[in-house]
């Protein structure tokens, strides 16, 4: 028997079978489905948390991280067939229909660099190259110029193996490891990720490095013309004039690199062995992250290190220990993010009622407590000699390059927990953060000032991620700690931010999400920090940034914004699906706006409660987040976990009291 209108209001709001049916016909939020999926979230959430308090999700990159550790093994010629079986099952499996390669991210457009390395990848580990997979990707590669087209990296591996000519690569000489600190290029004027890669990187290219290939395999049949006879390798990443003299010298350091003095090369070997040395970081590898970890064990080969050396043993468990092997395929992950993930996590649970100092949390706060770092001085200092260390890594382990990001949500979080122990972390935080603020008044990640945007230029710098400027993202959230801990906006470092901020909002009100897809991301992040430090929601330029975040809002109630949004300068709807991650930072976003009764909002609220999810964990199959915009982007497997869960209790705590807003930095 059907129920009557009357019964339906005496029971209470749409029954979740009726929301999930047809989210947008329901006028009101369902509060118990509201509580009942805030509580399967965080019981998903607590039965997940490490016996020591952490948490960590996979990561997942694209498709070229599990080939080019196919590439690596069969460059030291030790090979785990069972294991690249696994990755080559993964790469198959990313293969696109509609274009016949790989692209960087679910959903995206072809990527050559990706293609030829999967390809190759799975040649290496005996596909027939006529099998009819195989067979769409060369015909797309070829039908895009070859393999000759690559990006910087790939042209680097295909030379590793003996596939191009050393010329096919920019030449960056070891020899760069003795320039003094003042020349225009130094290893401290770009990026941590660049740095770490890059110090490996002109070891193998000074030793012409060549890769055992116990197999013979080559990928000749990619290029249009023979890679000897290939006349233009290297490209003006920039277009502009001083591309095109960087491209100069290119082609004069090529022809006068052997002639270099052994005795200087000799020299610079020892001083980037010294360099990487420092850094090998125990089992969490060189800058903790894939590339240069990959890169220093094919150093150690190439110098004649003995398998059984024991940094030679480390190194390699570095890599192994970012293998995702949790179902049936395998791939690497380019770093792990405890950190990361378990104080985004902690702020959810907190929001979501989980006791602030309870066992729990306690243990959560306790283990990140534990990973500050205190003693080592990084590769910051050689800008910022004065600021002692106090950051967190993004990684577990990766004292020479704490992140300011990750810092200042750690200590959010510390600061919500409120327990005494935690204020003197709290205090060497805050003055570690403080000491890292650039001079126009933004954070970069890792570093201070990084802004030599003249080298963008160089040949290598073709990925457009050489440095590590200040950004939008990682500023709010500085800004957002610093008014959290009640740190007056008159103060100058918060009004620097502030202006700096304001300074980078984009003509239709958003912001640029450097770490995470994409404006959603940056905008969420602002809006958030605007609100922390008291400013008028009711001012333009806020009001602006809401009104963008409500124009996006897609049918369905949802938020989504693509990858290829790093490619358009028109950036408005280019949405392929609505995903729970970016429509919880929208929701965020606009409860720091005071926006907790509009009819956005609430929209949101229940696509995130009719969303498909098993129990804590709502399907998302796209990527949100990114490496290197437009080169390498990123699946945060606990984004989907957490965020929703974050945006709903937040709502609930809303519009369960009087505040129009959240007093947090975050």
């Amino acid at each position: 028997m059907q129920a009557s209108p009357v019964k339906k209001i005496i029971d209470g709001a749409p029954t979740r079978e009726e929301v999930q049916r047809n989210p947008l016909d329901a006028t009101t939020v369902d509060r118990r489905l509201l509580d009942d999926v805030i509580g399967d979230a965080r019981e998903w959430l607590k039965r997940r948390q490490k016996d020591d308090g952490h948490w960590v999700y996979v990561l997942e990159p694209d498709v070229t991280m599990p080939a080019e550790f196919i590439l690596y093994e069969h460059f030291l010629g030790e090979i785990d067939e069972a294991l690249e079986a696994r990755m080559a099952d993964y790469i198959r499996q990313t293969q696109a229909e509609e274009h016949g390669g790989w692209p960087l991210y679910y959903g995206g457009d072809f990527n050559i660099s990706a293609t030829v390395k999967a390809y190759w990848a799975l040649k290496i580990v005996g596909d027939d190259i006529d099998a009819p997979h195989m067979a769409r990707a060369r015909e797309a590669i070829l039908a895009h110029g070859g393999a000759a087209r690559c990006n910087v990296l790939t042209r680097f591996y295909l030379a590793l193996f003996g596939q191009v000519p050393w010329r096919a690569v920019p030449c960056m000489p070891v020899e760069l490891m003795l320039l003094p600190q003042w020349f225009p290029f130094h290893i401290s004027k770009i990026s941590y990720w660049s740095r770490t890669t890059l110090v490996p990187m002109t070891v193998l290219m000074a030793l012409r490095a060549r890769g055992e290939n116990p197999r013979g395999i080559d990928v000749q049949e990619l290029f249009t013309v023979p890679p000897e006879q290939e006349k233009t390798y290297q490209v003006n990443p920039s277009g502009k004039m001083l591309g095109e003299f960087f491209l100069v010298l290119d082609r004069v350091l090529h022809k006068v690199e052997p002639l270099f003095p052994k005795r200087l090369r000799k020299k610079a070997i020892d001083a980037a062995m010294a360099f990487i040395g420092e850094r090998l970081n125990g089992e969490d590898g060189v800058g903790a992250i894939f590339p240069p970890m990959v890169f220093t064990v094919l150093c150690f080969k190439m110098l004649g290190y003995p398998k059984d050396h024991p940094d030679v043993i480390t190194a390699k468990k570095a890599i192994l220990k970012l293998m995702d092997l949790s179902g049936d395929k395998a791939y690497m992950q380019p770093c792990a993010s405890p950190i990361w993930d378990t104080a985004l996590i902690a702020h959810a649970m907190i929001e979501a009622g989980e006791e602030r100092d309870g066992e729990v949390m306690g243990k959560a706060f306790d283990w990140l407590a534990s990973k500050q770092v205190l003693k080592t001085v990084g590769d910051y200092a050689a800008w910022k000699p004065q600021v002692r260390p106090g950051g967190w890594a993004f990684q577990y382990n990766n004292d020479y390059y704490p992140d300011v990001d990750d810092t200042a949500v750690v200590v959010m979080g510390l600061d919500r927990n409120g327990a005494p122990r935690f204020r003197q972390s709290i205090e060497r935080a805050v003055e570690w953060v403080l000491g890292m603020q650039s001079k126009n008044g933004g954070w970069g990640a890792f570093d201070a000032d990084n802004t030599y945007y003249y080298l963008n230029h160089i040949p290598f710098a073709d990925h457009g991620a050489l440095l590590d400027p200040p950004t939008a993202d990682v500023t709010a959230r500085c800004l957002g700690m610093l008014a959290q801990l009640g740190y007056p906006p008159s103060h100058p470092a918060l009004v620097r931010a502030l202006d700096y901020l304001k300074s980078e909002q984009e003509k239709d009100g958003s912001w640029f999400g450097r770490w995470g897809t994409n404006y959603i991301y940056g905008t969420w992040s602002v809006l958030h920090a605007l609100n922390a430090v008291g400013e008028d929601p009711k001012q333009p330029y806020i009001q602006k940034s809401v009104a963008w975040l409500k124009s996006i809002q897609r049918e369905d109630g949802g938020w989504g914004e693509d990858c290829g949004t790093y490619w358009q300068k028109e950036h408005g709807g280019l949405a392929r699906a609505s995903t729970a991650s970016q429509t919880a930072w929208a929701v965020l976003g606009l409860l720091a706006a005071g926006e907790v009764q509009s009819e956005a909002v609430a929209r949101g609220v229940k696509f995130l409660l009719a969303a498909p999810r098993q129990g804590g964990h709502w399907d998302e199959k796209w990527y949100t987040a990114v490496g290197f915009p437009r080169i390498f982007f990123l699946k945060y497997h606990g984004y989907s976990h957490y965020f929703p869960l974050w945006a709903l209790a937040r709502y609930r705590n809303l519009t369960s009291g009087n505040a129009l807003t959240t007093p947090f930095g975050i």
